[in-house]
């Protein structure tokens, strides 16, 4: 269980982990060599209730980390539940803010004080800070993810956030919805239900995290049944906030012109190293969300990547 609540923190830091030791532990190296005067304590959720490695390994550093480091148990698998378990637990420490960042990604020096300067400047509720693939151009299909700092209309993933407190009190539990446990797009359910009720958004360039692309995803195969995933879970947010025929007609149009033209485009752009994932991609995008309007539900979250 996490220690007791400490008094007067800025931000207590959220990860996520399952069976990933060897990043958790690179991340966990990161956070402690922040450069920063800001108030932290680190929460690790293991969503691995049988190995529990991510748990044990916080346990070990514990002692001798650089702020309070306390670890629990996501009993129930899935995505959505250990974000749930992290900020159940996290609310009663009293931060100011709470962040949120993988256990595939770590920070850069200046990370927190960056979100920070940012939350003071743009007044934003939620802030989402860029992630460096080192893959800017994209030639593989994964590019860098990143926006000029400022207000913005919609997040993009629960990696490398930054939410003041009250944000998360205020929101009816369970904050991410378990419908989404296994499936992914529990993170944008999440942001769906806090741009309707108001909350302004604001995207950070300088709070810069760095993230990995590992071999099993390094694949033309795993880019587009990453599409297809995305697609079936939009698909499932947008019919559970915009349920009726409206919705479906309206994307059913869509999904028709991305089914007709992608292939087209695909050809076109096959001798284009930047560009040919792309419509292959648009077209596994909009089969997800035609088989989604059928019910069906692709579970991307079964399978882990990287160690």
């Amino acid at each position: 269980m996490p220690e007791a609540a400490h008094t007067n923190l800025d931000v207590t830091i959220c990860i996520p982990t399952f069976r990933r030791p060897k990043s958790l532990k690179r991340l966990l190296d990161a956070i402690a060599a922040l450069q920063t005067d800001a108030r932290l304590a680190v929460l690790v959720a293991d969503n691995d209730a049988q190995n529990h490695a991510g748990f044990d390994l916080v346990t070990a550093l514990a002692p001798g980390y650089r702020w309070p480091l306390t670890a629990v148990i996501a009993q129930k698998r899935g995505i959505a539940q250990v974000r749930n378990t992290l900020i159940a637990n996290a609310l009663p420490q009293q931060a100011r803010f709470i962040a949120m960042i993988d256990d595939d990604e770590w920070p850069s020096t200046g990370w927190i004080d960056r979100f920070l300067a940012c939350a003071e400047e743009t007044k934003a509720d939620v802030l989402q800070g860029s992630i460096l693939l080192g893959k800017s151009g994209g030639a593989d299909g994964h590019a860098d993810i990143r926006r000029p700092t400022g207000p913005i209309g919609m997040l993009q993933g629960a990696g490398n956030l930054l939410i003041r407190r009250p944000v998360l009190e205020q929101t009816a539990t369970p904050w991410f919805d378990p419908e989404f446990a296994l499936s992914g797009g529990e993170d944008q359910e999440f942001f769906v239900r806090l741009m309707r009720a108001g909350r302004v958004f604001a995207w950070c360039d300088e709070a810069i995290a760095h993230g990995e692309v590992p071999e099993t995803r390094a694949s033309l195969s795993w880019l587009l049944k990453r599409a297809y995933s995305v697609g079936n879970s939009d698909m499932r947010v947008m019919i559970k906030h915009e349920p009726g025929a409206q919705t479906i007609i309206r994307e059913a149009a869509k999904i028709g012109a991305a089914l007709l033209l992608s292939p087209l485009a695909a050809v076109i752009l096959a001798f284009s190293p930047n560009r040919r994932v792309v419509p292959l991609q648009k077209l596994c995008r909009a089969a997800g969300k035609l088989t989604a309007m059928f019910g069906a539900r692709y579970n991307e979250y079964a399978v882990v990547h990287g160690e």
